[in-house]
């Protein structure tokens, strides 16, 4: 079953619990607000575990939400978040009007995106590679108007600190979004200049192997966004080609 069937299914939203939950319960006509299921340990497992299913429903959820109340953060609220996050995440046709109802419920949710953020953070480990593309989907939405207002930087850093990246890794993580022509490929790869070619190399490598899709797909990440992993491991391969042949690394 795709992770939109399983979504509108609505019984994960009891497994889930939290604001995540009662956006699920809100969309599947019943209540899920009780708190039952931000405890669960961060995946190790195989991504048919029951927990990965439930890590996957949550992530799906938490990026229309947090996406909806970052739509909010620069004054103006249009539908082109909507497109954006389509574009990122296979959305049938026939599910559009279930995420926009998902995005609309969460816009319009007296609470901050705090609550939101801090449940899919209990759900990963810190700084996990999930949670960062979950960041790498923001940014990509906050990019829907053509600009990243400095209230969405403000609002994405503040979600990084939260999900427990320091500021090095969002500056990182921002570097790898702001488009090929205006990055820095040793911002993106995480290194600096005085390192040494090996240290470099080390880096890149761990930083692939980190965001490889398969193994965030078995971490929790729904198979339905990886075209944005594929997009983000592609970022950091070009990053590194750059340096090596900077440095004429062979």
């Amino acid at each position: 079953m795709s992770i939109w069937g399983k979504i509108i299914g609505g019984a994960a939203g009891f497994a889930l619990g939290g604001p995540l939950g009662a956006l699920l319960g809100a969309l599947a006509g019943h209540a899920a607000d009780k708190y039952v299921g931000g405890e669960l340990p961060a995946l190790e497992g195989p991504e048919g575990d029951e927990r990965a299913g439930t890590r996957q429903i949550a992530f799906t959820i938490a990026v229309i939400a947090l996406g909806a109340k970052m739509a909010k953060a620069d004054g103006q609220v249009d539908r082109s978040e909507i497109a954006a996050f389509k574009e990122v995440f296979q959305v049938p046709a026939s599910e559009t009007a279930n995420v926009a109802r998902v995005f609309d419920l969460a816009k319009r949710d007296a609470r901050g995106f705090e609550p939101y953020a801090k449940q899919i953070a209990r759900m990963f480990r810190k700084d996990s590679p999930v949670l960062e593309e979950l960041l790498d989907g923001l940014f990509h939405i906050a990019r829907a108007d053509g600009k990243v207002h400095d209230s969405e930087i403000a609002y994405l850093a503040e979600v990084a600190r939260i999900f427990g990246f320091g500021e090095a890794d969002f500056a990182r993580i921002r570097e790898a979004n702001v488009g090929p022509d205006k990055a820095d490929p040793y911002t993106i790869l995480g290194v600096t200049r005085a390192m040494s070619n090996d240290e470099i190399r080390i880096a890149w490598r761990k930083l692939a192997r980190d965001n490889h899709p398969d193994r965030l797909i078995a971490q929790g990440l729904p198979e339905e966004f990886v075209a944005l992993a594929n997009q983000k491991l592609a970022t950091i391969n070009a990053a590194y080609d750059k340096v090596a042949k900077e440095r004429g690394i062979n």
